[in-house]
This record gives structure tokens, C-alpha cells and sequence, in this order.
């Protein structure tokens, strides 16, 4: 579990990326054995981890335990215990364990102890009996020697004795001895807790200093945070591709981590031969629609995703796409490809834009609608870059191009190239905001590109490398008839960076994080991979971005801590209600690995200073549903170091969908606000004036008073109410496409 925001954990979603129907392999790259079905288990070993069975020599029984064999224990041998306090005790070198054994309706708890120390109680109960289950996992120990001790409790859920323990196997993670430098680091930290090398190397660049940033290290996110969003006040949601997390559900690895209704599209066909065990799934994700229903109970509980394919689906299959939502609260999903691989290719380009729920525009009657900006922009145009502007219109980027689209004309206007032979959209990737629109200049809107590179997206895997440099480059252009000839205003970053999140501040900076500085997106393609990496030399200081300094002083690291966790492909980042960044994931990897640049699952929060002093508050609730236009009153408190005549902002902000350096519908509007003058405590807000400016659907207020935002409130900002739905558009759709059509695609015999 995350610190700060909880995660719940769904069964079985085929989410985007998700592997679901018998494909080549994943980017060409297969593992051994993958292709030989068989019954699925949670039992795996990764790159990096090792197995040692229950007959090892490092395992010592004490009490009474009985050995079976069968074919269904890791090799074929297992031992259990009904006894109380029966112990086995493993004994191993590394940084990290995990325990198989069977789950049943006789089995029991059991207490887990490393090196002396008791851990965790594990609840090894199950109505279905199941095997080779992932029973108890840690990562996070420091390099050495450790003791792991299981005891027996004797007792099962239901108070009733003789529970049955059983030991299958364990798998250690080998993780990397630490150097003496990192050693001298971690003995001269002030942390109160050595246990772990990794966490404790992180709080070793903060300082008491009030104007520094604080990176913590703390909380695990399960499963791999490949994409990530905020959903309510407390929860984040965070959803991986299919692969085997120690997170189990329901007897297999759970892929999706825990609101307004969100939408996930796209994602893979079932990779028969990815990953170790064939039958890892079967449900085509290339055309789906999954819903999540609005959701905010603490706990999460009754929360899930709906998917039904022969109701509820896209008309054509979409991978690596990118989806945004509309003024008319409808979304807009756009390009990708029409099947899984890595650098797209005019064979399985999908140049089209769709709209769920699917509608009648320019005669389609629910269908796609092509583009040709998306035709124009292979190789290298996977999740384009698209933002909703304030006139109704859409502004895209991808590749070496960027345009601005009138959706409901179906007119593109393309803008001046992007200098400097920079590409900016996967593998190629870079990042790209809206920077914050403002009533003090109507709005006038002005997007930032920062990182890619410069590599020729003709060029085959085999002619790139994993050394290839990153691009510093950072562009904006105000989108205005003046802005738009006046063309790319260039600047550059302190390091170049491929991969990069840019996340926007309620106080208007924009905190860039996470990246490569050599290589491109990926996984098994390039020349000199790192591990399975496509990408190199991790960028590990974050750097902060003022959009209004003057050209020139815009960038500074001077305050912000460095991390030593490699944040590459499959890394996020998003604001926090709370005003700080949550940064998660990094998998280069075809599924779990701990070889260099493996699987990561640790959590860091980056707290800007203002985090550590008192910072002004919301008194009142604002409405829950806020109408565009409208005025409201609102109580707030602000903090004593206000000056005399505040510097008073209300961001309202859109936290965004993360994925892929992608930030969908990331967006920070300001709000006209004013103090009475009778009254310090009452605060006048006016919403946005339309929904052109902030689009249907919810937001977050934050108040920032002299540069110090308040924790930001949940807000619904419209009438509350779902975008129209086109029933004819809806039926014509499915009956004039079928379901999962790459799967019947290739029962004719088509790649």
C-alpha cells in the first residue's frame, strides 16, 4: 500500500496494455518455456530471483511436518504442518523473499518473522483450494544475510484448530551489494530506520533548509504502476499491464491497484507466447472500454471496472493511443496501432480519431474518422500529445509535427515543425503540457514540449542503441494567430531527458521528473540494452520549470533532492490532493525482472517546502457540483505569514491520466477570486466561463495564498451529468464492426 493514498486491488481486468490473444511475442521477444500451455500458478521466477524448494538445505523444520510429492508442487516436493507453532526457518543473502505454498479451505494462519522480528500474520484460508500461490512477499530488506521463520499458528479463520501451513518454495531477490559510498551515505543519514538501504539513501539529500524539497521513499504499490490517476480524495488507481506482481487476487496476480466515470480504451491482444505460463489471459484488449463508475467509499469496497465487448467497445482496435475528454464531456480517442508491437509502421497504423460514446459527426455514424496528420507522423507518433483549447479545439503533437485540430469541422491546422529534428511521441518519447490558462489574459493558450530525441524513427532496433543521447530541448508556442508566427520559442533543460513527466504545480511551476538521458521507450529492440532496457543512464534530480521567469532562468535543480531509484520506462507522476508528487513505477522489462533496471514497486513522495509550514485552508465546503459561471462564497483561513495584500490564486486543476510520459487532461485553470473587503475569511470565486476553458467533469480546488497552496477539495465542475449519447451512432457501430477483430483477423490467416 501507498502512503497518503490507498490502492485497491480489481480481479481479472484486461487493462490497456493488458496481454490478452495468441499474438507473436511482445516487441518480438519471447521466454523460454512461455509458449507450452499449462495451469496457471502465481509461482514465478524472475530475472534476478532465485527458487530454492522445500527440500532445500537452507530450510531447517522444527515440530512435526509431513513431505508429499506430486507434479503439482515446485519440484515436486512440498512439506506441511497442522502442528502449533511448527516453524520453518529459511536462511538466504539478498534483498528480498517470497513464499509459495497451497491455499485450501483447512488451511490457516501463519506468523511471519525476519531476522527475529515478526512482520505479518498470513491468512492462508481459501474456499477453492489453489497451488503454487505467492503466500507472502518483501522487497525491500538490505543487501546481506537474512532469516525468515514461518510459524504455525494452529488455527484456521473460523477459530477452528489444526490449520494447515504448508512451505512449496521461496524465491530471493538477489538485488545489488552497496558500494562503500552508499554505505557511508546511508550511516551518516539522519533516518530513524536503517532497515532499508534504498529508503534511507533517499531522505540522505533533504535538509532542514525551509526552502528545500523532501524525497521520501515510503509505501509499495503491488502491482507495477504502469498507468496512474487520481480518482477521489484518499484513493489513486494504478493499473499494469499483465505480468506477474506479487499482488495476487483470487489466485493470480492482480494487475489493477484502486471518480467521476473513467474510461480505460485500447490495449493488447492475448500474447500467447509473452510470459510464462500461455494462458496468462484470454480476452482481446485491442478494442476495449472499461469503465470505471464513480466511486468514493474509503475502503473502496463495491468498486470495479465493467467490461463487456459486445456491448461496450471501440469500432476499431487501438494500441498506444491517447484518449482526452471534450468539451461536451464525450472523449476523444485518438490514433495508435492496430496491433501490439513498438515503432508503428503504415501496415498496422490506425490514423483515425473515435469518440465514446460513439457519435454521428462528418457522416460516420459512430465510426472512426480519419486523420491525416496521423498518417503523416510515422513512424515515431504512438500516444500523441492532445490538449483541449479554450476555443473547442484540439491541439496535437506527434513525431516532428503539431496541429490544431477543429474536431466538430474536421479541419486540421498544422503549426511550424518542431525544431531542431526533435521527436517528441513514443518510442521517441517526450512530454507536453498545457501550461495554466489564466482570466488575466482570456485564457490565451500556450503548450510545452520538453525531451525526446532526435533518432531516425526509420532506422531498424538493430542500427539503435541504448547510448543514443536524449533531447534537452524544452519549445512552447502560444496558440494565437501572433503565437503561432512568431513559432517555437527553444530553451534547454539542465539535462536532456527521454521518457521525462512533466507535472503541472497549483502554484503554476511545472516539476519535471523521471527519465532516461540516453536511448528511447521500450524494451528489447536496441543495440547495448541495459537488462532488457531500450534506454540508459537514469536522469535522478527532478527540475523545476517557472513558466514566467524570463527565458534563461526558468529551469533550477537547486533545491531539489536526488533520488537513486532509475525511473525509465513505465514511470509516473502525478500531484497529490495533498500538494505533493507521487512517483511510481519503472518496468523495461517483458514482465517482472530484478536484473538492472527490473521491476520497481517503491514509492517516493517529493514534497515541495511549502508542504512543511502552515499553509492556508479551505474552512467551507464548496458545492458539489459547480455550474460554469457561477459565483460562490467560500470561508478560508490564511496562513500567518500572509502579507498584508495577498498574492490570492484558486487553481482549479484536472489531475490527469498518466501513462507513457502521457499526461492526459492534465490541466490548471485559475479562477477570478477576491477577498471582501468587510471580511478576510470570505472568499469570492467565479467558475470558468465555459466548458471550452475547463471541460465537463471533476477537478480540484486548490487556494494559493503568496505561493502556498491549501490541500486541494473535490469538485465536479458542470451540470453533474454524463455527455449525450447517440443510440443510433451506438447501434450502427456494432453493427457495422465485430468484436475483437484482430483475433478473427488472424483466424483468416492475416499477421
Amino acid at each position: 500500500m501507498v502512503r497518503g493514498l490507498s490502492c485497491t486491488f480489481f480481479f481479472a481486468l484486461d487493462i490497456l496494455l493488458v496481454s490478452g490473444a495468441k499474438a507473436p511475442a511482445w516487441n518480438g521477444h519471447t521466454t523460454h518455456g512461455s509458449t507450452i500451455p499449462r495451469a496457471f500458478t502465481p509461482y514465478y521466477v524472475a530475472p534476478g530471483t532465485k527458487s530454492y524448494d522445500s527440500s532445500s538445505p537452507f530450510v531447517h523444520y522444527s515440530g512435526k511436518w509431513i513431505e508429499s510429492f506430486s507434479p503439482g508442487y515446485v519440484h515436486n516436493t512440498i512439506r506441511s504442518t497442522s502442528h502449533p507453532k511448527a516453524a520453518a526457518t529459511f536462511t538466504f543473502t539478498g534483498t528480498g523473499v517470497e513464499w509459495f505454498g497451497n491455499m485450501g479451505d483447512k488451511h490457516g494462519l501463519a506468523d511471519v518473522y525476519i531476522d527475529g522480528k515478526k512482520v505479518q500474520t498470513v491468512d492462508n484460508y481459501s474456499e477453492a483450494p489453489m497451488k503454487q500461490q505467492r503466500l507472502f512477499w518483501k522487497y525491500d530488506l538490505p543487501f546481506g544475510k537474512h532469516h525468515m521463520k514461518l510459524v504455525n499458528t494452529g488455527i484456521r479463520r473460523d477459530s477452528k484448530p489444526k490449520g494447515l501451513l504448508d512451505v512449496d518454495a521461496f524465491v530471493v531477490t538477489y538485488g545489488t551489494k552497496p558500494t562503500r559510498q552508499q554505505v557511508a551515505l546511508v550511516s551518516s543519514s539522519n533516518s530513524s530506520s536503517q532497515s532499508d538501504m534504498r529508503g534511507a539513501m533517499d531522505l540522505v539529500e533533504a535538509s532542514s533548509n525551509a526552502e528545500t524539497w523532501m524525497l521520501e521513499q515510503e509505501g509499495s504499490t503491488g502491482v507495477h504502476a504502469m498507468q496512474l490517476s487520481i480518482i477521489s480524495p484518499s484513493h489513486a488507481i494504478i493499473i499494469d499491464k499483465v505480468e506477474h506482481n506479487p499482488l495476487t487476487i483470487n489466485g493470480h496476480p492482480a494487475w489493477a491497484a484502486f471518480n467521476g466515470t473513467l474510461i480505460n480504451v485500447g490495449g493488447n491482444p492475448v500474447v500467447e507466447d509473452h510470459t510464462s505460463a500461455a494462458d496468462f489471459g484470454d480476452v482481446d484488449g485491442l478494442q476495449s472500454v472499461r469503465i470505471l463508475e464513480p466511486c468514493e467509499s474509503d475502503d473502496a469496497s463495491g468498486c470495479d471496472i465493467y467490461e463487456n465487448h459486445a456491448r461496450v467497445r471501440m469500432a476499431s482496435p487501438r494500441w498506444y493511443n491517447t484518449v482526452m475528454r471534450l468539451q461536451d464531456g464525450s472523449a476523444m480517442i485518438i490514433g495508435g496501432s492496430k496491433k501490439g508491437g513498438w515503432m508503428n509502421n503504415a501496415t498496422v497504423n490506425n490514423p483515425t480519431v473515435e469518440y465514446w460514446p460513439p457519435k454521428n459527426i462528418h457522416g460516420s455514424n459512430g465510426l472512426p474518422v480519419y486523420l491525416k496528420f496521423l498518417q503523416d507522423t510515422l513512424n515515431s507518433n504512438l500516444f500523441p500529445i492532445a490538449f483541449l483549447l479554450p476555443d473547442g479545439k484540439v491541439f496535437m503533437a506527434a513525431n516532428q509535427d503539431a496541429m490544431i485540430y477543429d474536431w466538430e469541422n474536421n479541419e486540421e491546422q498544422r503549426l511550424p515543425q518542431i525544431p531542431n529534428g526533435v521527436r517528441v511521441t513514443y518510442p521517441m518519447t517526450g512530454t507536453g503540457l498545457l501550461l495554466p490558462l489564466s482570466p488575466d489574459n482570456s485564457y490565451r493558450p500556450e503548450v510545452l514540449l520538453c525531451g525526446g530525441s532526435t533518432v531516425d524513427d526509420n532506422k531498424p532496433g538493430y542500427e539503435i542503441s541504448s547510448q543514443d543521447p536524449a533531447s534537452a530541448q524544452c519549445i512552447r508556442m502560444v496558440l494565437t494567430d501572433a503565437g503561432i508566427g512568431a513559432g517555437w520559442q527553444v530553451e534547454q533543460m539542465p539535462q536532456a531527458r527521454t521518457m521525462p513527466d512533466a507535472v503541472l504545480l497549483p502554484t503554476g511551476e511545472v516539476l519535471i521528473v523521471n527519465g532516461a538521458g540516453t536511448g528511447i521507450s521500450g524494451y528489447g529492440n536496441v543495440l547495448q540494452q541495459v537488462g532488457a532496457s531500450n534506454a540508459d543512464n537514469p536522469v535522478f534530480t527532478p527540475v523545476l520549470y517557472n513558466p514566467s521567469a524570463p527565458n534563461g532562468q526558468r529551469f533550477s535543480s537547486q533545491s531539489l533532492p536526488t533520488s537513486n531509484i532509475p525511473r525509465l520506462y513505465h514511470s509516473v507522476a502525478t500531484l497529490t490532493p495533498n500538494g505533493d508528487v507521487m512517483i511510481a513505477g519503472s518496468n523495461p522489462n517483458l514482465d517482472r525482472s530484478e536484473v538492472k533496471y527490473g521491476t520497481e514497486y517503491r514509492v517516493e513522495w517529493l514534497r515541495p517546502p511549502y508542504m512543511r509550514g502552515e499553509r492556508p485552508e479551505w474552512v467551507s465546503q464548496p458545492p458539489r457540483v459547480i455550474g460554469y459561471g457561477q459565483s460562490l462564497q467560500m470561508e478560508v483561513k490564511l496562513q500567518q505569514s500572509a502579507t498584508h495584500s495577498p498574492d490570492i490564486k484558486v487553481a482549479l486543476m484536472d489531475l490527469g491520466f498518466i501513462t507513457h510520459a502521457v499526461h492526459a487532461n492534465s490541466r490548471l485553470v485559475y479562477l477570478a477570486a477576491s477577498l471582501s473587503t468587510n471580511n478576510e475569511k470570505t472568499l469570492t470565486i467565479t467558475a470558468p466561463p465555459n466548458e471550452n476553458v475547463y471541460p465537463p467533469g471533476p477537478g480540484w480546488l486548490y487556494l494559493v495564498i503568496d505561493g502556498v497552496p491549501s490541500k486541494g477539495m473535490h469538485v465536479l465542475i458542470g451540470d453533474g451529468k454524463g455527455p449525450k449519447v447517440d443510440e443510433v451512432a451506438w447501434q450502427n457501430m456494432l453493427g457495422m464492426t465485430a468484436m475483437d477483430q484482430y483475433e478473427k483477423a488472424k483466424g483468416d490467416g492475416a499477421e
